[in-house]
């Protein structure tokens, strides 16, 4: 209690001067528009769903004792609509983006500045170099790929609506590939300096280089009544004597046998032995700190330049050559420098990391027996559906004209011809061909990068159908149906008749002949 006094004397002695500044007001409020943004006072947070109109909404809820501002990882149309009565495609259709958060939670400090490079330099690696990054104000900090280095679609879904699925995966290849850059900026005496020190240690799944769950598997029998019985007993607690269940006497241990599991893969080291290291390892991961919680539906962070309660210091943004030297005592809230926290990315900078994110995951999926998606729905049981002779003029009006090259709608059509190629069974080769091709007719052309992740992506999924006729052709005035465009719903269909049709005109000639 006494602790907790002199945070809260120490917050109130600076927060009204402190937030009074323009500039730190202008900071918050510039990237917290259109998330939901929380006030939070020593004692807890405000009520939900809240969100920032103006900027001098911030100091009016500083004067009701507002200590400290907490934001949304996604972007929303209008905050004040969110409600716990709404169901997930209520959210998906509120919902307009969100930016990939990392949240580097360390206790050992240097460590922390360690792992915040490791995961800088991972996000170089695939071509991310706009990255924001600020203290959170105690003990990490807070790294964000901005929403607009993202593709706006994968494989004609808009991408806000992957949320939060492949933020999650993002987030989980990046940390298991960071673990390895972080690996190699460890000093030379970091086992000796960690040696007694109180770190989770133990046995590792190669597949996700997470630590096993260690169990001993009990072979016991009892003289007395002749009965045996096959424990097995996690590592935490075992014990020294075992008792009859019949007889209550001491039962005789016969074998002992240590086996490690990994749930997160579904693997075992009887069954797998191979996948499990030799020898006892520190929980790197643990150490780093990344955590996964805060990628969920309106998990709430510390905004930029925020207060922070137990330290009174400020949650500053820093540039990543700041990084190396930075020390908390640089964050005291008034000498502080004001920078954006959410950098302008290159487009579709973070394309070659979703690539191979969801490979990566893809691979690991098959590794553990899970390769086969269950798909639910109305594509449920699709599959392709083979067509003989296909020719070009088989394909009705729309995907005719997509065909000859457009200056709008260009990202949608590739959507289109992706899939409705896929579903008459076109092979791989002859499909990049056709699309690339088509891609050339354009003005101007999809970046060949866009396509190559498109292409990516679709190869990782089941077939879907083009979109029913109409509404997407019409509006960009492609659809100029014929006779047989009355009597189908939805191009593909219109593909299957008029192949069946042609080659049935075929063999009733070739019986002639």
């Amino acid at each position: 209690m006494v602790e907790d006094s002199i945070k809260k004397k120490r917050i109130e002695s600076i927060r009204y001067l402190y937030y009074s500044k323009p500039e730190v007001q202008k900071a918050i409020f510039e990237y917290c528009k259109n998330r939901e943004t929380v006030p939070r006072y020593f004692e807890g947070f405000g009520k939900r769903p809240d969100n920032l109109q103006y900027i001098g909404d911030i100091f009016e809820l500083v004067k009701k004792g507002a200590t400290s501002f907490h934001c949304s990882e996604e972007i929303w149309e209008d905050p004040l609509r969110i409600s716990m009565d709404m169901d997930e495609e209520e959210f998906n259709n509120l919902r307009t983006g969100w930016d990939l958060v990392i949240d580097i939670d360390c206790k050992y400090f240097d460590y922390a500045k360690l792992a915040a490079q490791a995961v800088i330099e991972t996000l170089k690696r695939f071509g991310i170099e706009n990255v924001g990054l600020k203290f959170s104000g105690n003990k990490g900090f807070h790294i964000v790929v901005p929403w607009k280095a993202f593709p706006k679609e994968i494989n004609g879904i808009p991408t806000e609506r992957f949320f939060p699925d492949l933020p999650r995966k993002l987030i989980e290849f990046l940390r298991n590939y960071s673990e390895k850059v972080f690996k190699e900026s460890l000093p030379e005496d970091f086992y000796a300096q960690f040696k007694n020190a109180k770190i989770k240690r133990g046995i590792k799944c190669k597949n996700c280089n997470e630590l096993a769950d260690i169990y001993e598997r009990i072979d016991l029998h009892c003289n007395f009544c002749k009965i045996g019985e096959m424990k097995k007993v996690s590592k935490d607690f075992v014990r020294e004597k075992y008792f009859c269940p019949e007889c209550k006497r001491e039962m005789i241990q016969k074998s002992k046998l240590e086996i490690y599991e990994c749930k997160k893969c579904n693997l075992d080291s009887t069954k797998n032995p191979d996948k499990f290291s030799s020898t006892e390892e520190i929980d790197l991961f643990g150490l780093m700190g990344l955590d996964f919680i805060l990628i969920s539906p309106r998990h709430l962070f510390r905004s930029p330049y925020s207060l922070h309660e137990k330290t009174g210091l400020s949650s500053v943004v820093l540039t990543q050559s700041e990084l190396k030297d930075f020390e908390p005592k640089q964050a005291n809230p008034l000498d502080v420098r004001i920078r954006s926290f959410s950098p302008e990315p290159k487009e579709n900078e973070a394309q070659e990391l979703i690539i191979e994110a969801l490979d990566w995951y893809k691979n690991r999926e098959i590794s553990e027996g899970k390769d086969e998606k269950k798909i639910t729905g109305k594509y449920a049981n699709f599959k392709p559906i083979k067509v003989n002779n296909l020719m070009e003029d088989q394909f009705p009006p729309c995907i005719q004209n997509i065909l000859k090259g457009l200056e709008d709608g260009k990202k949608r059509s590739l959507f289109v011809l992706i899939n409705i190629f896929r579903s008459v069974g076109m092979e791989k080769q002859e499909m990049e061909k056709k699309i690339f091709e088509w891609n050339q007719k354009n003005k101007p052309p999809l970046k060949k990068g866009y396509i190559d992740g498109q292409l990516k992506w679709t190869y990782n999924n089941k077939p879907k159908l083009p979109p029913n006729c109409k509404k997407f052709y019409q509006e960009i005035g492609i659809c100029k149906p014929d006779g047989y465009c009355s009597k189908i719903k939805n191009p593909l269909n219109y593909v299957i008749r008029k192949n069946f049709s042609k080659n049935k005109i075929n063999k009733n000639k070739d019986k002639k002949s």
